[in-house]
């Protein structure tokens, strides 16, 4: 595959406008008839909502964490084959990454892996010529990063406009862009970062505007050949981390793959409540000769008809908690689910769903599916955050005794079993040490944590293999 045009669109800062910017820079080129590719550094679900809703195509997760420089590399390469230019949105500020890994996972390690020119949004807002040192540091911080240019956010006026321009053109650094203060839309935001695009029902209409206003303040010609100076580059060698991955094949033959015996057809949810999913994750189980069916538990009366497996994505079940508890046909049809033996796979939302009760943040309980004895209650506080390594505690519908995946959480929600002993997943191996987490039993397995498939596609290949053995006990 050849090199392609790419940018990442980076900040020094949460809450710079790298989010905004990056998709109407998306939406702007894909309006001048360009195919363009959106990736999101790190595990966000939500950010690359906004990306496919201006391009048309689905964006990714480049995450080096979560996954080998290898398996990041082959996931930008293939989503970007027939594309004519990639726009990567980075993760929190330029430089940060896993806490005492480095620049492990940050947006410049990803831009330097696969040897693209970063663009830097500044919120110069409460600044002038001091965003130029902010710039510079970085420059001088990591020399081999490309440094291509600024886009300058929140600008308060044509005299503020000159003054900082100007302190840019005295060291030589192209501005590229000035999106003024008020001009672009605000998009809702709560406990999880902004609303996702699925629950916006005037949406179209705000990232249009977005789209309009970025496309009249950013030199969209300046951008895009600064993305084609990344085909002169070809991406600095990382060493990848002793042992990561490395019972695996690469995910470029796993995915090229013919299926692993006949098809076998998995429902997952898939409403406003329940839509966190990796989409190369999904596309691995597609590989292994998996047909996904959507189906809503918000909506629908019952799972799919002929399914051999469930997976229950993350989401937001505590704001349609009342709608998920009044919908008892779809609670029951799980319940019959699990009692044939139908294997199920669900994460953080979906385990929330799967638990006997949800107390919301005004203290009303709501009762859930109730195949995890336990209730979740939702907290002021941010109860899980970051990467975890989940070592399987016994042999489950993923993983051997003891195997460890390499997943994120991130949640407002805590979690109390109904009695003890109980019959945990994991031990989650983070940075306050050791803790519990999740529910195996059987046919189910569920926890707080976000897994991408791809990172393991040995382990996505048991889920489907017990989903295939399922479907060919019951049904041939």
């Amino acid at each position: 595959m050849g090199k392609k045009p790419c940018v990442v669109i980076a900040a020094l800062r949460s809450s710079a406008g790298k989010t905004s910017i990056a998709t109407g820079l998306m939406g702007a080129l894909a309006r001048c008839g360009y195919r363009v590719q959106g990736f999101k550094v790190g595990p966000d679900f939500i950010d690359p909502g906004y990306h496919t809703a201006v391009t048309g195509r689905w964006s990714r997760n480049l995450d080096t964490w979560l996954l080998s420089y290898s398996q990041v590399k082959e996931i930008f390469e293939r989503a970007a084959a027939d594309a004519d230019v990639a726009v990567i949105e980075g993760v929190m500020g330029l430089f940060d990454g896993v806490r005492g890994e480095g620049e492990r996972a940050s947006t410049a390690e990803v831009a330097k892996l696969l040897g693209c020119p970063v663009i830097l949004v500044v919120d110069v807002s409460a600044q002038a010529r001091s965003a130029v040192a902010e710039f510079l540091g970085c420059r001088a911080m990591d020399p081999g990063l490309t440094l291509a240019g600024v886009i300058l956010n929140r600008v308060r006026g044509p005299h503020h406009l000159e003054i900082v321009k100007s302190g840019f053109a005295d060291f030589g650094v192209p501005v590229l862009g000035a999106i003024q203060e008020g001009s672009i839309p605000r998009f809702p935001e709560r406990h999880l970062g902004l609303v996702p695009v699925l629950e916006q029902r005037e949406i179209k209409n705000a990232l249009g505007e977005l789209v309009e206003a970025v496309a009249r303040q950013v030199d969209l010609a300046a951008v895009f050949e600064v993305a084609r100076s990344a085909l002169e580059s070809s991406g600095a060698a990382f060493e990848e981390e002793s042992g990561l991955h490395s019972a695996d094949r690469a995910f470029e033959e796993v995915i090229g793959d013919p299926p692993l015996g006949e098809k076998v057809r998995i429902a997952f949810a898939w409403d406003q409540a329940f839509n966190f999913y990796y989409r190369d994750g999904l596309e691995l189980l597609e590989g292994l000769g998996v047909e996904l069916v959507p189906f809503s538990p918000l909506r629908d009366e019952r799972i799919p008809p002929e399914v051999g497996g469930i997976l229950l994505g993350g989401g937001f079940p505590e704001l349609f908690a009342e709608q998920l508890a009044a919908n008892s046909e779809m609670r029951q049809s799980l319940r019959h689910a699990h009692a044939w033996g139908m294997p199920i796979y669900a994460e953080c939302g979906g385990f929330i769903y799967l638990c006997e009760e949800l107390v919301d943040w005004e203290g009303r309980s709501f009762p859930m599916v109730g195949l995890i004895p336990g209730k979740c209650r939702m907290e002021k506080r941010l109860v899980g955050m970051g990467y975890r390594r989940a070592r399987a505690l016994e042999a489950n519908l993923l993983c051997r005794a003891n195997e460890v995946l390499r997943g994120h959480e991130f949640h407002y929600s805590s979690f109390t079993p109904k009695s003890t002993p109980f019959p945990w997943a994991f031990s989650f191996l983070g940075e306050k040490g050791e803790r519990f987490d999740g529910y195996f039993s059987g046919n189910l397995l569920a926890s707080y944590l976000h897994f991408h498939f791809a990172s393991l596609p040995r382990a996505a290949a048991r889920f489907v293999n017990h989903c295939r053995a399922w479907l060919r006990q019951h049904f041939f």
